[in-house]
Order: C-alpha cells, then structure tokens, then sequence
C-alpha cells in the first residue's frame, strides 16, 4: 500500500511567508540582514540546528542564549493570528485512500500548533514526525526513512510531498518517488523549475492536482 508523507510547511499550511519574516525580524536586531526571498533560498527545508548553524557562521559569532525563545513566542503568536491550511489540502487528502503522515523539519512543538490551528490534526494523529527525532536533517534522507519505518512501509512504497530543494533532495536519496509543491503564497515560477531540476518525478502548482498526481507515481503492480 502506498504511504504518502507529506512535509508541513508551505505544502499542508500555508506558513513560510510567517515564518521567514519572523525569523528576519527576530534576527534584524543583531545585524543579521537578509531579503525574504534570500531566506526562503538558504533556509527553506532545514531544520532549526542546520538554520542556526548558518545564521552563526554569517554573524561570525555564537547567538544569544534567549534567540530561540524570543523567535519562538513570536512565530507562534503569529501562527496563531495568521496561518491558514493550503487552499484544498484537506479535501485533496481526503481523496486520497492511502496511509499518511507528516514529516518536517520543524520542532514538534511548532508542527503541533500548525496542524491544530489549522484543523489539519485529525487527518494525521499521532503520525507527524520531526527531524529532532533523527540525526541529519534535510537533505539527509534519515527523516524520511524513519517516518517509512514507523509506518511499516517500504521506501519504494513512499511517495513525498515536499516544497523545498533539500526535502525533494532528500526524497530521492531515501529512494523515494517525490511530488514537488509550488503552490503557497511564497511559491513562484523559479521555485517549480528548482523543484524539477532538484528532482522532483512531479511538480504541481494547486493540491486539487494531488490526487491525479499521485495516482500516475504509484507502482503499477498494486
């Protein structure tokens, strides 16, 4: 049975335009200065330990112990004002007959509050997994094959819905087949052609495309 494995930001919600602002404004302080657009390029699809790491070798210097917290009050008070599913996640989900869960770069925490905000929990449960449950994130395949594991299902089995050059990147090297997303309110024309050049067998602009899209990657013999 296929297992379909679905990253969380910017493919089930709407976030990363919340998110990278308010990471850049946490950051703006300190002298970190950066276009939101050259956010989305260098941070989308890593995890919160690989983002710190290169906002510290920009700085040329070691974070404030209270950086987190303060990023973490304000992205999740925003979560809470702002975000929003994607625009027909759940009914193209709902289509979908498959086994489903989530794996993301981000903190539990974080995916908790996204999925509750925005009504998305229930399709998922408990099977919602985070890179803090693995050693490397993405572009490292370990978060995927973990997910893969705890859901019983072989790699070639899997198919991934993912946003960003390093999940499409590590897609593919779990031996996955992967769907590329370039439908939030971030996405653009470019970041469909990244998607496609990274790898992606498919790239969508709209999650009523899902369905069908999933139905041409599953393995014929099923």
């Amino acid at each position: 049975m296929t297992l379909l494995i679905f990253d969380c930001d910017g493919v089930l919600v709407d976030s990363e335009v919340i998110a990278h602002q308010s990471l850049l404004d946490v950051l703006a302080p300190l002298g970190f200065a950066m276009t939101l657009q050259e956010s989305f390029g260098v941070f989308a699809g890593r995890s919160l330990k690989d983002t710190l790491a290169v906002i510290e070798q920009e700085l040329g210097r070691p974070l404030p112990p209270d950086i987190l917290e303060q990023g973490r009050k304000l992205l999740f008070a925003r979560f809470e004002a702002e975000l929003r599913p994607m625009t027909d996640v759940a009914n193209a989900i709902y289509a979908m007959p498959y086994p489903r869960c989530v794996a993301s770069s981000s903190s539990p925490e974080r995916l908790h509050l996204a999925l509750v905000v925005t009504g998305l929990a229930p399709l998922f449960g408990a099977r919602v997994f985070s890179a803090t449950q693995v050693a490397n994130g993405k572009p490292a395949p370990d978060l995927f094959l973990f997910a893969a594991r705890s859901m019983n299902t072989l790699p070639a089995d899997c198919i991934v819905i993912e946003d960003s050059v390093p999940g499409i990147a590590a897609g593919r090297a779990a031996g996955m087949r992967v769907i590329g997303f370039a439908g939030a309110s971030h996405a653009t024309d470019e970041l469909a052609q990244r998607l496609s050049a990274a790898g992606a067998h498919r790239v969508i602009r709209a999650m009523n495309e899902l369905p069908a899209c999933v139905e041409g990657l599953r393995p014929r013999d099923y």
